[in-house]
């Protein structure tokens, strides 16, 4: 038989013991449950203690042990990590034998890296040792925490059910020496039988190329579409909390967004550019590049098939998606520019140095403008390298949005004559607006506090205002 690959998402598994009537048995213990292989992220919030916060920046334990301000803070952070895991695993968790292997479970664990840190911290005290040499290290085995308590926790949840689920551990815990992420993954699977099992596996997976290294907190989706690869999977399959939508149903009205159904790997990764990925752009040409089809589903509607991603073009043009995000938008101005080789490349070579993302760019004959997803206080210190090299120049950073139209062929629609209408039709003022030869994305950059009202006069206007065809809705 051939299996599924399924990757479950942070939020989905804080309710995982509610998925388990619809999800890993839908109809009782039988043989048809099996064939299929779950990848699961860390119980929501848990990364975001050992690591920081994705969206806030706070601290969380790898934050405080580098900053090494205070001894006692990395310890006090790693504690709030084992409560907070006790706590996770105790709301999905109805029997006392089991919250007690977990709760042993997470004290093993968290006193290994607490051992682990402060052999570290004792070790880089003398002067022949780096602790930033390590650092990437401690990412890599804090990280590997969050993912092997949750994947432990469900083993044991659908165990007490009756199902033969088997926790199968990636991250590589108290192993010796390196190996490569396939040979991680195919030692792991090589006695798992998944006609008869349900293999839980860890999303962050211990390897010599250090997944943190390139993919940092996305490194779940790169170990869910390996595995897929390497096991020639039918189908890779997301389990979110939603759908795939043409816009945030928060915002517009669940009534009024239109899930996707069908669509492909290329808008997936417009939708990863605007900041709300479907799946990480390297984990969809993994994929992509094995053949391997993906569908993402919302895991409380079991019911619906949800959208599948693959290379199919569309049949017919249509506006797919509206969505948007914060920029900034850094602007290089000089006036002898125009000519000269080089300032693009310069801009380049600091936006890569402060790690900042490039979200699009326009440029004229003397003006440079990046638009960025990034924080103000990096845009500072962005801004004050490009004046040292471009002492002539005029460099600001201006906090702005950005709305876009995604489709997987816009030909023909009139997409950007049409935003801008309904744009200046709801009072708002567009900064900029662009669209490339490739037709599958238009862009519009606004004032911040229009983002919200822009994306819903955009999706009133082109989509609301448009009746799908027969082939769109199936």
């Amino acid at each position: 038989m051939t299996y599924t690959v399924e990757k479950i998402g942070g939020t989905s598994m804080s309710r995982v013991n509610e998925l388990t009537e619809t999800l890993f048995i839908p109809n009782g213990v039988s043989d048809d449950i099996y064939g299929r292989i779950f990848v699961v992220s860390a119980f929501g919030g848990i990364t975001n203690l050992l690591l920081e916060h994705k969206k806030t920046g706070e601290s969380g334990v790898y934050a405080r042990f580098a900053d090494a301000d205070n001894d006692h803070g990395w310890h006090d952070a790693l504690s709030r990590v084992a409560t907070e895991m006790q706590k996770a695993h105790a709301g999905v968790l109805d029997h006392s034998a089991d919250i007690a292997q977990a709760d042993a479970f997470v004290s093993e664990r968290i006193a290994g890296a607490r051992n682990c840190l402060t052999d570290l911290q004792r070790l880089c005290s003398y002067g022949h040792f780096r602790l930033s040499e390590h650092m990437l290290h401690i990412r890599e085995l804090l990280s590997g925490l969050g993912e092997a308590h949750s994947a432990f926790v469900t083993s044991l949840m659908l165990q007490r059910r009756g199902v033969s689920a088997r926790f199968v551990d990636l991250s590589g815990w108290r192993d010796q020496g390196e190996v490569s992420l396939d040979e991680r993954i195919m030692t792991a699977m090589k006695d798992v039988d998944p006609a008869t099992e349900m293999p839980i596996v860890t999303g962050y997976a211990q390897c010599a190329e250090g997944l943190m290294q390139e993919f940092d907190r996305g490194y779940s989706e790169v170990t869910f579409s390996r595995m897929a690869a390497l096991l020639h999977a039918r189908e890779a399959i997301i389990h979110k909390e939603f759908h795939l939508s043409s816009a945030d149903p928060k915002l517009v009205g669940a009534g009024v967004a239109r899930k996707l159904g069908h669509t492909n790997y290329d808008v997936a990764d417009q939708m990863s550019n605007m900041g709300m990925e479907a799946i990480h752009p390297k984990a969809a040409k993994t994929l992509r590049q094995a053949d391997v089809p993906l569908r993402v589903v919302n895991c409380f509607d079991p019911a619906d098939p949800g959208t599948l991603i693959d290379d199919r073009p569309a049949e017919n043009a249509a506006v797919e998606m509206i969505t948007g995000l914060d920029i900034v938008a850094l602007e290089v101005f000089e006036q002898d520019m125009v000519g000269v080789k080089g300032y693009d490349a310069t801009i380049l070579d600091v936006l890569t140095r402060h790690g900042v993302r490039i979200v699009s760019k326009t440029s004229n004959a003397n003006t440079i403008t990046h638009y960025l997803d990034a924080s103000l206080k990096t845009m500072r210190r962005v801004e004050r390298d490009l004046a040292e090299r471009y002492p002539g120049a005029e460099v600001s950073a201006r906090p702005l949005s950005m709305a876009s139209i995604i489709g997987r062929d816009l030909r023909g629609l009139s997409v950007l004559t049409k935003g801008l209408q309904a744009l200046a039709n709801s009072g708002m003022a567009c900064l900029g607006a662009s669209q490339g030869p490739r037709n599958v994305d238009v862009q519009f950059i606004l004032e911040r506090d229009d983002l919200q009202p822009a994306i819903k006069a955009l999706h009133k206007q082109l989509i609301e205002g448009v009746t799908p065809t027969l082939k769109q809705v199936a």
